[in-house]
């Protein structure tokens, strides 16, 4: 006579469960609910619910990440509860246990398909989701560059107004308390970037990359600077044309929608480029770096805030790479402060902003879900879980240090050698901040 207190162990999660365990070589970090009903793993992880076959289809098309990810944008699968902790709770407990990244052999492979076959899961391959960017020609040419920075940066300016705070600052903030308002975070690091600028009422400001005018704005409103700013993206300069209108800031403000190698300008007092470095690929980051000298006078300054990461996916990742910000490429801090030097300018002070990107990225998906359905109004359902698994995963790349951000302040030198920069003046930078 059958036990009805014993589970059943046939069902579809604990036929997964085995095939996951073998190829991590590790018990399954993470609690798996199937389509059928059945469950498996420890009661204490997060629950992964597998909604419908078509999840697993894309993981045998496309095992790893991107599979991962367009499952998860198109509902196929989905994590009960806050993703954040979730996915934090899965990797630490995948470390814990041992579980190393899958090396399928042949056997594995011929094992797999088998299964799906069994599970009703083989198929042609599954499109993918319509918030996957499709890029078209040589990267860095700058048409690639201006659909590359479209894709990201021109999905609505709605969209972004109910994420950010009221500056519209997209970049990581500067944390001075515990209980800090974003808005506030993101006020203190425009002020430290214009202390570290040396701005003074009537210096030329060129801000490369301003996005959605934030530095822009307030360098002008604030220490009164002339300042021309730069964007690619469409949705961006009107926002900022607009603004300037609103706060009569045309006499010291110029909005240009243009290819930052297309700038013609130079002399500037200060040269700024918040978080847009990321965007010029490495190929083309030094013919960059001359241009920041060559656009900025003898004794001006150079300050770069841009994304670090190591050798491995300097992109960002399978996901990042084919949904939020194509083409990206970062690197190490000592190779962009390398390629700055090499361009004839002098590094003078960086500093890391790590641990202020994990609050600022933090701030945002709170925002995010407190908004969840204003967002979907806006964007779609498709595109509201693209920016939910970016900011989720974001926050814990930066909060266990496999992503960094940094601010690094340079000089042009004069012929005698001057570098502009009183010795003292690094003693105000952080006084009284926000």
């Amino acid at each position: 006579m059958t036990d009805l207190r014993t589970p059943v162990r046939t069902g579809v999660a604990h036929r997964l469960a085995v095939l996951v365990e073998d190829a991590l070589g590790a018990p399954l970090p993470v609690r798996l609910r199937a389509w059928d009903g059945s469950e498996t793993g420890p009661f204490d992880a997060p629950v992964v619910v597998l909604r419908s076959r078509r999840a697993l289809r894309r993981l045998l098309w496309q095992p790893g990440e991107l599979g991962l990810a367009q499952a998860y944008i198109t509902g196929e699968l989905d994590v009960e509860g806050d993703l954040a902790e979730g996915l934090r709770a899965a990797w630490t407990s995948a470390r814990e246990r041992g579980a190393h990244t899958p090396r399928l052999t042949l056997a594995d492979w011929a094992r797999a398909v088998g299964e799906a076959a069994r599970l009703g899961v083989v198929g042609p391959r599954l499109p993918a989701p319509a918030t996957e960017a499709r890029l078209r020609g040589d990267r860095h040419t700058k048409a690639r560059d201006r659909a590359a920075i479209s894709h990201h940066y021109d999905l609505s300016n709605d969209f972004y107004r109910l994420l950010l705070d009221d500056t519209m600052a997209y970049s990581c903030g500067y944390w001075t308390a515990e209980d800090m308002d974003p808005a506030d975070a993101q006020r203190a690091k425009l002020e430290l970037i214009c202390r570290k600028l040396g701005l003074t009422a009537g210096s030329r400001l060129l801000d490369i990359g301003c996005g959605w005018g934030s530095l822009t704005l307030y360098a002008a409103e604030r220490h009164k600077a002339r300042v021309t700013a730069v964007t690619l993206a469409r949705e961006q300069a009107a926002h900022v044309r607009e603004q300037v209108r609103e706060r009569g800031l045309e006499h010291l403000v110029e909005v240009v929608c243009q290819d930052y190698r297309d700038i013609t300008g130079s002399a500037y007092d200060a040269v700024a480029t918040v978080e847009m470095g990321e965007h010029v690929g490495d190929e083309e980051y030094p013919a960059f770096a001359a241009a920041l000298h060559r656009m900025v006078r003898p004794e001006g300054r150079v300050l770069v805030q841009q994304m670090s990461r190591g050798a491995n996916a300097p992109g960002g990742g399978a996901f990042i790479e084919a949904y939020i910000a194509p083409d990206m490429h970062m690197r190490p801090l000592g190779d962009t402060v390398a390629l700055l030097e090499a361009a004839g300018l002098e590094v003078r002070s960086t500093e890391s902003m790590r641990e202020h990107y994990v609050r600022t990225v933090a701030a945002w998906h709170r925002t995010l879900e407190r908004r969840w359905d204003d967002v979907v109004a806006v964007v779609g359902t498709e595109t509201a879980r693209v920016w939910r698994l970016y900011l989720a995963g974001g926050a814990l790349a930066f909060e266990e240090g496999r992503m960094g951000v940094d601010q690094i302040l340079s000089v042009r030198r004069d012929r005698k050698g001057a570098s502009g920069l009183d010795l003292s003046e690094a003693a105000d930078w952080y006084r009284d901040l926000v």
